[in-house]
């Protein structure tokens, strides 16, 4: 956004330099300006000059004192609030150009600054409708570049609440300006978050054949090649992308994501590099704590999962992560409180019911175990491993009819997959049904 400002900037201050211009040369006898030139008074005159030499105080000067006596001067509110712009006092240019607004509604430049100072400042709600009036109106010597950035300006706003509508606002600015590498970049986020994958894939490719070191356009491509398992094929792309931009953090750790999902070892010590560089990035931390798990280390990856639970303790994916890898450290107790939290926190979280079931059972509470189950089964399919939970929390309780039709359940689901599992479900099928 701060490029599109400079961007909006440069031509609304050249309209106010054309017109300083044009009354300098009625001055020199070589030209007649227009009537808006010829009814400025010298106190703005002088204070766009100012503006042009970038010297701000002296263009405050001058506008504070005709605007005392000429508050509805909307050139002179409007030049005001883009000298207030300049110096950073954005609530005072906010005013200004509302000011400048309310005066000449149909003021292209005071709506299009308004509109950017308010995306600027976060108030987007507000920075919309300026924007799309501006777009409405006659962007005059700006010409019709100026009116494609306002359609840009909308497009960015909208780009992640309403894909759809950003699409179509940044279709408008291609209409009558050319389009950029941005622009192409924004079509493929657009795409991709509209579920037009192919679409969005294209685009990147566009970008990447037109300039291979675009950071952005391999991450994109990278990204959707993630989503769709192209893991070699994303592996590549990355590789030749770091070759050109060596320790780019983003791409390091898409390239980390790939070689885990590719179960390659080269993964960890990327991962601790990364984790080093970039201590306080939770992403990273959290993928180096999982590929630590999955590599054994569990004490390792308990440290990170602590670490990370410390800044935001009520997050129940990582109070599900950190239970199981307690699991994996046969903390039972610990791992049976980090799973009732996360249960807690997100009684829909079908991975949290899971871990909760088989802790509890661990703990010698299979009532909770089944509570566990029942609630579970609310958000996720049964699997083998579920019907074996089933069985053994109600084979524990002394309920030989559902203990027995759970070991028949797990068995023809298991098919063979589970051998030490499907051994101990027949014997004690053996033991139940005998005993009926």
């Amino acid at each position: 956004m701060n490029s599109l400002r400079f961007s909006i900037t440069c031509v609304v201050l050249s309209v106010s330099i054309t017109g300083i211009a044009q009354s300098a040369g009625k001055q020199q006898g070589t030209s007649v300006p227009p009537v808006e030139a010829q009814s400025l008074s010298p106190e703005v005159v002088d204070a766009e000059a100012a503006i042009v030499k970038q010297d701000w105080k002296t263009a405050e000067t001058k506008l504070d004192g005709w605007l005392t006596g000429h508050p509805t001067d909307a050139r002179a509110l409007f030049d005001a609030g883009y000298v207030a712009d300049a110096q950073n006092r954005l609530d005072d240019a906010a005013g200004l150009y509302r000011r400048a607004v309310a005066v000449d509604p149909k003021s292209f430049e005071s709506r299009v600054m308004l509109g950017l100072l308010l995306a600027r400042q976060g108030k987007l709600q507000e920075a919309r409708p300026e924007l799309l009036a501006a777009t409405t109106l006659d962007p005059g010597a700006a010409g019709p570049a100026a009116k494609a950035r306002a359609w840009r300006a909308l497009a960015e706003i909208d780009r992640d609440t309403d894909p759809a509508t950003a699409s179509s606002e940044l279709l408008e600015a291609l209409k009558i300006s050319p389009e950029t590498e941005r622009d192409t970049l924004l079509a493929a986020e657009l795409a991709e978050k509209s579920g037009q994958n192919d679409a969005a894939e294209a685009a990147y490719r566009r970008v990447l054949a037109k300039d291979p070191k675009s950071a952005a356009a391999n991450a994109g491509l990278a990204h959707l090649l993630i989503v769709g398992k192209k893991y070699p094929e994303a592996e590549t792309l990355l590789r030749a992308a770091l070759a050109q931009t060596p320790n780019d953090p983003a791409l390091t750790a898409q390239l980390a994501s790939v070689l885990v999902a590719e179960n390659k070892a080269e993964a960890l010590p990327l991962l601790e590099k990364l984790h080093v560089d970039h201590p306080q990035d939770k992403t990273i931390t959290h993928m180096l704590a999982n590929v630590r798990a999955q590599a054994g280390d569990a004490a390792g990856a308990d440290k990170l999962y602590v670490e990370l639970l410390a800044t935001n303790p009520n997050d129940p994916e990582l109070l599900v992560t950190h239970g199981q890898n307690l699991i994996r450290e046969l903390r039972y107790a610990e791992a049976f409180t980090a799973f009732s939290k996360a249960a807690e926190v997100d009684p829909s979280n079908g991975d949290a019911w899971s871990g909760l079931a088989f802790a509890a059972l661990k703990t010698g509470q299979p009532e909770v175990t089944l509570h566990a189950l029942t609630m579970r089964s609310k958000y996720m399919p049964e699997v083998p491993a579920t019907y074996f939970l089933w069985a053994t929390a109600y084979d524990t309780l002394r309920d030989k009819v559902q203990a027995a039709a759970y070991y028949h359940h797990f068995l023809d689901s298991a098919a063979g997959k589970f051998p030490d599992q499907e051994w101990q479900a027949r014997q004690r099928l053996q033991v139940l049904e005998h005993k009926k």
